[in-house]
């Protein structure tokens, strides 16, 4: 691996005493003048930042996925023989005292399949969540990228507070379990409280079993992660392809160091400009028009949700009929083999993770019929295989794991950057608004706004920064069926990064995100990006190929 491009230690040591002054006033800064890690100019946080810039990473075979990242097994090698190989970076745990605590993060990486003259650099991957475990997730997603090995390293991390790198930790034995929560408390006051209870209580239980990492495991510093990781790994530039959340920390990245941004490509774009309540009323939309793109999908393939096919004919009916499913399990579910039960909750949970891909609605279709004569087994198991567990769990490629530390980590990272703490009284002044945009998915994601109640730590701001004068093009790719990242949220980023640095890219498609749909427009705009530096036609429009009939 090249030498990070850093001022050398020992220089440094040799002039400390006359140099003490300049260094101070030299530190590297950020977009908002902040010195990098330095919070008063010492020689010591010089030289610790110095020292973190020299370090060599030990890259060896990885082993397989910790519990905390989800389990699995060892990543095997590529078909053409390239290992996996993982390492930890030494990080400061708070950036602004670079001398004082320090933590590891976990990295992963397959080496370049290109020569050294083809070879760009590393790509950086963020898949999104927050909280989801990049080391697990880059290897089961590598054929994607193989494309993209031909040039570059393929790089991921586990960011701080998720997974190796740190990980939340929120269990405690006196809480109940989140499934014995009704997440949408319709029924009283009793509910209502015991909803507010649980959030408070998970947030006491987190300061307890991880309070000294909370307060450090925001989007700027995982920004400010990632720019250690292109110094260390050698790169002039950081390359970077993120994915849902990732665009959050891609679009944070640019506006915290516009003058490293290599070729970076965002994809399931966040909208910046949105606080918590904001995001989550624009998720409730964005899934009730995937849910009707699905039901009109459903339609044409001949769904039968009631008696006889004529009770679902069309998309509305459909939409309609599973919204009456919904509230009649919430009264009385349906029991399943494993001494289990589909529920109201389950049922949109299993709706949700299927409209995440494309290549679940036929799964979800027939769920949904089955469950319409009271068979819920086939929509338990899939709710059970995307990982869902209510209208926001899971990650954004539908794993999880019971022991993983997703769920804490997604919570301790929301909590760290919005500023935000909604009461019941907010939510309840915002509900009609939330069902008027979807009967179905509102309810969930409104009574979801309260999970930083009683958080320990205070959040950094209303919505992230990610203005970027003077960045290179970033390009944006929006998908106009997304629904956990609505395609106007793409349009707010480009005017955000600034003019002349976002560029977007249309994909008229389905599911969560573009690129990894296999779509051939996509994947070719966003390669010829990448690997030439070639950017898309102002306008372009990618359309989606249309599956196969009757799938």
């Amino acid at each position: 691996m090249p030498p990070a491009r850093a001022i050398s230690t020992a220089v440094l040591l040799s002039t400390a005493t006359l140099l003490a002054s300049s260094l101070t006033a030299c530190a590297p800064t950020d977009r908002d003048g902040d010195r990098q890690g330095d919070t008063g100019g010492t020689t010591s946080d010089a030289q610790a930042l110095n020292d973190l810039r020299a370090q060599s990473p030990h890259w060896r075979d990885c082993p397989a996925p910790a519990p905390i990242q989800g389990g699995g097994e060892a990543p095997g090698a590529l078909p053409d023989g390239t290992p996996w190989q993982c390492a930890t970076l030494r990080t400061p745990l708070d950036w602004k005292n670079p001398s004082g605590e320090t933590m590891d993060l976990a990295l992963v990486r397959a080496r370049t399949s290109g020569t050294p003259d083809d070879r760009i650099g590393s790509l950086l991957f963020n898949f999104g969540g927050p909280g989801g475990s990049g080391v697990a997730t880059l290897p089961g997603l590598a054929a994607d990228y193989e494309k993209l090995r031909t040039r570059y390293d393929l790089v991921s991390f586990d960011p701080r507070g998720v997974g190796n790198s740190g990980g939340v930790r929120c269990p405690d034995a006196g809480l109940p379990d989140e499934d014995e929560i009704d997440g949408i408390p319709d029924d009283g006051d009793d509910e209502t409280d015991a909803l507010v209870r649980f959030n408070r209580e998970t947030a006491a239980a987190c300061e307890k079993n991880s309070g000294d990492a909370l307060p450090h495991v925001g989007t700027t510093q995982a920004a400010r992660d990632m720019d250690l990781m292109r110094q260390v790994l050698g790169d002039e530039k950081l390359h970077y392809l993120g994915i849902s959340y990732g665009t959050e920390l891609g679009g944070v990245y640019a506006h915290l160091f516009p003058e490293h941004v290599g070729r970076a490509v965002l994809d399931g774009v966040v909208d910046p400009t949105q606080d918590t309540m904001e995001e989550a009323l624009a998720q409730a939309g964005g899934f009730q028009l995937a849910f009707e793109h699905f039901a009109a999908w459903c339609a044409r393939q001949g769904c039968t949700l009631g008696e006889d096919a004529e009770d679902a004919e069309d998309a509305e009916d459909i939409v309609d009929l599973v919204v009456g499913l919904e509230a009649a399990l919430d009264d009385t579910p349906l029991s399943t083999p494993d001494d289990g039960e589909l529920d109201g909750d389950a049922l949109v949970a299993a709706v949700t993770g299927a409209l995440y891909r494309q290549d679940y609605w036929p799964a979800l279709r027939v769920g949904l019929e089955a469950a319409a004569d009271d068979d819920g087994d086939v929509l338990h198991d899939l709710a059970e295989a995307l990982g869902q567990h209510g209208t926001g769990g899971g990650t954004d490629d539908g794993t999880t794991d019971e022991e993983s530390n997703e769920d804490d980590a997604f919570r301790a990272i929301t909590c760290a950057d919005s500023s935000s703490r909604y009461t019941v009284a907010d939510v309840l002044s915002r509900l009609p608004d939330f069902i008027e945009a979807s009967p179905l998915f509102g309810p969930g994601l409104a009574w979801s706004t309260l999970s930083c109640d009683g958080w320990p730590v205070p959040g950094a701001a209303r919505h992230p920064e990610v203005s970027a004068p003077g960045a290179p093009p970033v390009l944006l790719v929006g998908n106009t069926g997304d629904p956990a990242t609505p395609y106007e949220g793409a349009a707010r980023m480009a005017r955000r990064l600034g003019e002349k640095v976002g560029v977007e890219l249309t994909y008229e498609g389905e599911g969560h995100g573009a690129y990894d749909s296999g779509n051939t427009c996509v994947r070719n705009a966003v390669d010829a990006y990448l690997l030439n530096g070639t950017l898309p036609k102002p306008g372009t429009v990618c359309e989606a190929e249309p599956p196969p009939e009757g799938k």
